[in-house]
């Protein structure tokens, strides 16, 4: 049983990771509400890239010079995973979801016989895919220096990505991050970049109405494709932002109020104790008194 000095001490050092656990929750609040904010506000531009490259890409994806990054390379052998994490911790599950979602692809790819190869986005990411995935890696991107995410950030990632087609190291590419809904709610979502997929648009200002394009589609699409790719990596990492605030919110007011009630039964436990202690001095005092 402990002694009720290690109980009074155990009391303090709760109470200090409480302090501690109550700042970041604070921390995380403050920052949740602009990244959200940012999250939404690039959600109408790459939902409007998407229809303007969907109207695009049907009339071109059938055409010998539409662009490989539209049509692909013709094969399926070799597939190159983006997984996007948090620099830091103490976020709940928020990594480990989408390491978890970003590993099962992996498995799944080599046991039909795909070569795959991982691109982290994200310390904590690297980290987990270390542990069983090591021969997998093959580039990293440190982002814990950049404080707010920007379209920079996205465009050298995109360029990179690019440049790896161009060399032909990989056939399909797909990104992995967490879709922000609430501070309680962040959802584990693939993308696929190339060859490019985009969402059908329905009930949209574009239904049934034709266009004709100057230039070609063929030339249109060569120059807004690449855009395209670094606006979604842009968008992931925005969604990833917000996700990872609202997960460390949620996180740290739950072990906020576990330390709450750790320090609650240890208070408890340390009484009992120091009622024990002094009614047993008590019995011996008695005791003592008695016998003289």
């Amino acid at each position: 049983m402990p002694s009720l000095k290690d109980l009074k001490i155990r009391i303090e050092s709760v109470k200090s990771t409480r302090k501690i656990t109550k700042a970041m929750q604070m921390v995380a609040a403050a920052k949740l509400r602009r990244a959200e904010e940012n999250a939404q506000a690039a959600r109408p531009y790459a939902d409007r890239m998407n229809a303007v490259l969907s109207n695009l890409a049907k009339g071109a994806k059938d055409s010998p010079s539409a662009p490989k990054l539209l049509t692909g390379t013709g094969q399926e052998k070799t597939y190159l995973l983006i997984v996007a994490t948090a620099e830091r911790g103490l976020c709940g599950g928020f990594n480990s979801s989408i390491v978890k979602l970003a590993r099962t692809e992996a498995n799944k790819l080599q046991s039909e016989g795909k070569t795959v190869k991982i691109i982290t986005v994200g310390k904590k990411g690297r980290e987990q895919l270390r542990r069983d995935k090591a021969d997998l890696l093959v580039g990293h991107v440190d982002l814990s220096e950049v404080k707010q995410v920007g379209y920079d950030n996205a465009h050298g990632i995109a360029m990179d990505v690019l440049s790896r087609f161009a060399a032909e190291e990989f056939d399909v590419c797909k990104i992995y991050f967490n879709t922000f809904k609430s501070v309680i709610s962040q959802i584990p979502t693939a993308v696929q970049l190339i060859p490019a997929t985009f969402d059908t648009v329905e009930g949209g200002d574009d239904k049934g109405t034709l266009y004709d394009y100057e230039p070609e589609e063929e030339a249109i699409l060569a120059d807004l494709l690449p855009r395209s790719i670094a606006t979604q990596i842009f968008t992931a990492l925005l969604e990833n932002a917000a996700s990872e605030q609202g997960a460390r919110m949620s996180a740290m007011d739950n072990a906020t109020r576990n330390a709450g009630e750790m320090i609650d039964k240890l208070t408890i436990q340390y009484n009992r104790s120091r009622q024990a202690a002094i009614t047993s001095e008590l019995i011996e005092i008695i005791s003592g008194a008695e016998a003289l």
